[in-house]
């Protein structure tokens, strides 16, 4: 949709992938699936931002964008009108969520750990 919101992009990495933040440094994150929660409230709201995010071929902008130059598979739910922090919160409510890096993507967020979570199943 056009309108602004949420969403919730799951990525899978078919292997470890490492890379450098400001915060943490050198970081690896391990092969597996991960859920990005982010917000789009720009032009084009969740349409344009997610279609940003599901190409391949982009030159990186957005923290999130250093997993998905590197996914093996991209999907993504968009929640119109939702809040990224209230996705974190419900997805770490279960035990199948978990923090992935601690501050990733969530640098201007006083809320959240993160908005990186690993999925543990």
């Amino acid at each position: 949709p056009v309108a602004g919101g949420a969403y919730v992009l799951t990525i899978l990495l078919d292997r470890a992938l490492v890379f450098e933040t400001a915060r943490s440094g050198k970081v690896t994150l391990e092969a597996g699936c991960y859920a990005y929660c982010g917000n789009a409230h720009g032009p084009g709201g969740l349409r344009a931002r997610l279609a940003r995010h599901l190409r391949s071929e982009k030159r990186p902008h957005w923290h999130v964008d250093r997993l998905t130059v590197h996914a093996a598979r991209l999907a993504a739910l968009a929640v119109p009108g939702g809040d990224e922090c209230e996705l974190v919160a419900r997805l770490t409510r279960l035990k199948e969520f978990a923090i992935a890096l601690a501050g990733f993507g969530s640098t201007d967020c006083r809320n959240c750990d993160s908005h990186l979570l690993r999925f543990r199943g």
